[in-house]
This record gives C-alpha cells, sequence and structure tokens, in this order.
C-alpha cells in the first residue's frame, strides 16, 4: 500500500473547494485508507479470518459559527455533492458556537522531508502463510505441554493505515503507518471455581521487529503462577507495579490534564498549572518525534505541529493539553489535544531489584474493574499480584481493591524503574508506591 492516491487528494481538494462554495466560511477534509488482517486460533483450529479494507472521506464544516463533523465512505464526487450539501444544511440546525473555529494557521505542521520510520513497506509482500504460521505456532509452543491447559487462544493482527489532511486557511499534509501484533492468552484448571487465566503480546511497526517466538510460553508461565490466588489481610502495603501495570494508574492523571476535561469542570487539575500535585521524583514528557515507535507523529489531529515538551517537571505541573475550541472556551492558550508517546524519567533499577527493595508489599500484576472519580481523583481499582515478603513474590492475591485519591497516590511515589516496555506509547517503566491502602480479608 502507498501513501493516498493523487485521485483521492483532488478529491478532498474538490470537495473542501465545493463547501466553501455552498456557504461554509471554513472547511477540513481527511480521507483514510486501511488495509487490515485479523488471524485467531483456537488451540489448534482456526477460528476466525477476517480481511479488510476501508476508504473513508471525513468533513468538517463551520458555517455560520455552528460546526458538524460527517464522514462517508463512498467517495465518489457524484455522491459527495449531495453528501456535503444535506451536511451544511444539518449544520445550520445546530446551535451557534463561536469557539468553533480552525486553528490560528500559524500553529499548522508544515510539511517537510521529515520521515519518522512509521511505514513498513514490505507490508503487502509479506505472504499470509507466514502471518498464519505465526500465530498457530504461538500455540503449539505451549499445546499439551502442561495438564491442567483448558484452552489457548492466539490471534494476529496486522494493518496499514494512510491519511492525507487539508484545511482551508492553509494546511495540507499526509501520513501512513503500520502496525504489527500476536497475543495468546491460556486458561487453566485450579483446584478451586476460579480459573487461572493470563495472556502475553508483543506489537511492532515492523514485520521484522515483530517478536516470533515465547509469546506462548510467557502467557503460560503467568497462568500458572496465579494457581492458589486468595485474599489477603486488609492494610497499607507498598505497591509494585511492573512495566505491563504501571500506566493503568497514569491514565485518571492524564485524563484530567485535557482540556474537555478542564473547560467542562470535570477534572481534578483546575486551577493546578504550576503547582506541584505529586511527588518531585516523577516528570513526564510528550516525545512525537520517535522514530519508528508507536505514538510518534509530525502533527495532530488539527494539523498542528507536534513537539517535544515536558508537562510534568518534577512533580510540578507546567502545561494541559488544550486544542483549539476548548483554548476559546476557556480563553486560555492552545497546546495540543493529546500527547503522543509518554515518557517519564528513569531511575537506575529494572524490576527485579525494585522487587528485592520491597520489605512487604504488593506487585499488581492485573486491574480489574474499578473506577475513578475524574472531578475529585478518588478511586477504587480491583487488583490481582503478589504479596512480597523480604524482597521476594509469595502468595498470589486476588480480589483485592486499592482505594485512596490519585494526587495522593502519586505523592507517595518511592522509586521509578528503568525498564519500560517500548511496543507502547506510554513508555512507562516499573514503579513503588508506599503505603498504599489495600482491602481484602
Amino acid at each position: 500500500m502507498d501513501n493516498i492516491s493523487q485521485q483521492h487528494k483532488e478529491t478532498a481538494r474538490w470537495a473542501m473547494q465545493f463547501a466553501l462554495q455552498n456557504g461554509c466560511q471554513s472547511v477540513r477534509v481527511s480521507i483514510i485508507t486501511a488495509n487490515n488482517n485479523s488471524f485467531e486460533y483456537r488451540d489448534t483450529q482456526l477460528d476466525k479470518l477476517h480481511q479488510s479494507s476501508e476508504n473513508k472521506l471525513y468533513i468538517e464544516l463551520f458555517v455560520d459559527n455552528r460546526y458538524g463533523s460527517f464522514s462517508t465512505n463512498r467517495i465518489e464526487r457524484s455522491e459527495l455533492e449531495k453528501f456535503i450539501q444535506d451536511g451544511i444544511t444539518s449544520t445550520r440546525y445546530l446551535s451557534e458556537d463561536k469557539c468553533r473555529q480552525l486553528p490560528d494557521s500559524s500553529r499548522y505542521y508544515k510539511a517537510d522531508n521529515t520521515d519518522l520510520d512509521l511505514y513498513d513497506a514490505s507490508f503487502d509482500s509479506i505472504d499470509t502463510e507466514d502471518k498464519l504460521g505465526l500465530a498457530k505456532q504461538a500455540i503449539e509452543e505451549i499445546y499439551e505441554t502442561e495438564k491442567r491447559i483448558i484452552s489457548i487462544s492466539s490471534s494476529y493482527d496486522d494493518g496499514v493505515g494512510a491519511e492525507y489532511m487539508i484545511a482551508s486557511n492553509g494546511f495540507e499534509a499526509e501520513s501512513i503507518d503500520s502496525a504489527f501484533s500476536v497475543s495468546v492468552s491460556v486458561s487453566l484448571k485450579t483446584d478451586g471455581d476460579a480459573r487461572a487465566e493470563s495472556y502475553w503480546y508483543d506489537s511492532a511497526i515492523y514485520w521484522a521487529d515483530l517478536q516470533k517466538g515465547g509469546i506462548g510460553k510467557k502467557a503460560l508461565e503467568r497462568a500458572l503462577r496465579k494457581i492458589g490466588q486468595k485474599k489477603i489481610k486488609s492494610g497499607k502495603y507498598d505497591m509494585l507495579l511492573d512495566n505491563t501495570t504501571s500506566s493503568r494508574l497514569l491514565s485518571p492523571l492524564i485524563g484530567a490534564m485535557y482540556g474537555s476535561a478542564l473547560q467542562q469542570k470535570n477534572s481534578f487539575l483546575i486551577d493546578k498549572l504550576g503547582q506541584k500535585i505529586v511527588s518531585e521524583k516523577l516528570s513526564l514528557k510528550d516525545t512525537p518525534h520517535l522514530e519508528r515507535a508507536f505514538g510518534a507523529r509530525l502533527f495532530d489531529g488539527e494539523g498542528i505541529a507536534t513537539k517535544e515538551h515536558t508537562f510534568i517537571e518534577k512533580g510540578v505541573l507546567s502545561s494541559y493539553f488544550i486544542d483549539t475550541y476548548n483554548s476559546l472556551k476557556m480563553d486560555m492558550s492552545p497546546t495540543i489535544g493529546s500527547p503522543s508517546i509518554i515518557q517519564t524519567n528513569l531511575g537506575n533499577k529494572n524490576f527485579d531489584q525494585l522487587l528485592q527493595s520491597v520489605e512487604r508489599g504488593i506487585w499488581i500484576t492485573g486491574f480489574n474493574g474499578g473506577n475513578s472519580n475524574s472531578t475529585t481523583g478518588d478511586f477504587s481499582f480491583g487488583v490481582e499480584g503478589f504479596l512480597i515478603e523480604k524482597g521476594i513474590a509469595t502468595t498470589p492475591v486476588s480480589e483485592m481493591n486499592i482505594t485512596g485519591n490519585i494526587l495522593s497516590l502519586w505523592s507517595t511515589l518511592e522509586e521509578i524503574g528503568n525498564d519500560p516496555r517500548l511496543n507502547s506509547s506510554w513508555r512507562i517503566p516499573s514503579l513503588l508506591f508506599r503505603d498504599v491502602n489495600f482491602s481484602g480479608l
């Protein structure tokens, strides 16, 4: 698959001009093309095979201080004329909102020769048999190796997508990216009613970088560790999050920085800019221009040029994520609508070294439901994992909850690891917190 075709680009430009000629003051148009493949094996049988491709046009209409957004997969000009005219008519029925505007054109990404290496050009030449073989082999490496296995499933997914975006006040750019992933989940019999279940996965932007072996073995190993899970006594424990779970407790903190949450008074970080909100041990930055990395991008959904910036510096909140609309609503300077690749400052210990430093605590390997209040930051999450005694993971635990307040929790951050997983756009390493409330027995 190549970038968006010249014909599609011409259609997008035509659609923009047609909308302007029919009553719009401003217009933004995107054309997106995508190809996806998905295979799933259950035990040794192919259970699902799905292949899809799509072409879609998105058009955003700014009409007399009103805003409408519409999409269609029928992108022939003969059909688009009525589609756009109907969209303009519908938009005129909406309430007036003068904050609905395109961004200041000076903030747009200006296309140059920068390449973030996000597209594997070999995508179309990879044989389907190789993809199927990868999913099947992930199961075969553990099939019938353990008598307690009830079921194993594996899935392989890949996709490539390209976008061309144009706006009537001077923006024009395109992007293309690819992704590959393989995952395995395993379910085991136990002596009790509950099954021991776990999974493992890998993902990559390039086929050559995708882990081709060991996924099934890792999933089985994680499931076997769960046998014998039980509740333990309630109390305050040190809490260790590994690099597969650490982003879960970061999510409410990031969500509270979004302009939409702030503007709707639905954030516990209102009026906190410039204040110390978490432990001084934590710094977070957005690094959008890492090459060959999930989340990397040169511009956001509005066309704004991305750039590296720190939004928490030594515990102090230094920036929000504010798009054009919410900046006008709140009379604040816009930044960027959302982060691209989040990275934290790194410590000097890996997970095993952090584990060994814990006298008594709980290593969390998974979250099971729960919620956090976006206005107050209060939370309650179901967790599972292992009791840590004198630096050793001992009893598997489940059906426990952690409770508290997000800001209070992050103020107890004791140590940051040096082991982020690089196949995620949130590169958060293992984290150690002190004195967290756990409820169990």
